[in-house]
């Protein structure tokens, strides 16, 4: 479901998906959570913010599940469109789950309750927008073409039966999809070899107020 339209979102910059947690820098935390909640010691320096048993946060699911959180990505500058992060070093296997934060058009990968990639996106429009809630992927296709839009769709993971995807995108400013997710191509092949068919995929929606273009 590809396309081009007006820019939905602005991306925050330095901040993948949620609270900033203080006083990090850079923990970027993917949430909603009471600040108070969000005040940890200073987190070890080096590519990955890790979390002591004490103090590891719950990411609140559109259906009421929680996810812990181990790890995250240290991203200590602005992600910019077609930009992305994957890091899987010293993370050990386990379920994955996808969190997609359309206020901040931001993805996040969670493996073992570690994220190991994060990417700018794409969404839809209003006319075609992207649905919100918890998903899981239905299929996989790593050289899918969709025949109703005429376009290549890379790496594609189905989330909807009416076909709405996360798949390989040329992720620019200024352009947006028929409902899908895009994300950058190597990101998505790299998502495409992590996950498999069932896992979790969470859309979350724009929030009343955000900006639009």
């Amino acid at each position: 479901m590809g396309g081009t339209a007006k820019i939905l979102v602005l991306v925050a910059a330095g901040c993948l998906a949620g609270v900033l947690l203080w006083p990090a820098p850079k923990a970027h935390l993917p949430g909603a959570m009471p600040r108070a909640a969000a005040i940890i010691p200073a987190p070890v320096s080096g590519a990955r913010i890790w979390y002591a048993a004490k103090n590891m946060p719950l990411l609140s699911l559109p259906d009421g599940r929680q996810q812990i959180v181990r790890s995250v990505l240290n991203i200590t500058g602005p992600m910019q469109f077609g930009s992305f992060v994957w890091n899987e070093d010293r993370i050990p296997q386990g379920p994955l789950w996808v969190r997609i934060d359309l206020t901040r058009q931001l993805m996040s990968v969670f493996r073992a309750g570690h994220e190991i990639g994060a990417a700018v996106i794409l969404y839809g429009t209003d006319g075609k927008p992207t649905p919100t809630g918890s998903f899981s992927i239905l299929e996989k296709d790593a050289h899918h073409y969709s025949h109703s839009y005429d376009a290549p769709m890379p790496y594609m993971l189905r989330l909807t039966n009416d076909g709405v995807a996360i798949h390989g995108s040329n992720v620019r400013q200024g352009y947006a999809t028929h409902g899908c997710i895009g994300v950058p191509p190597d990101f998505a092949r790299l998502l495409f070899a992590a996950a498999k068919k069932g896992d979790l995929v969470v859309i979350l929606p724009v929030l009343p107020g955000a900006g639009k273009a």
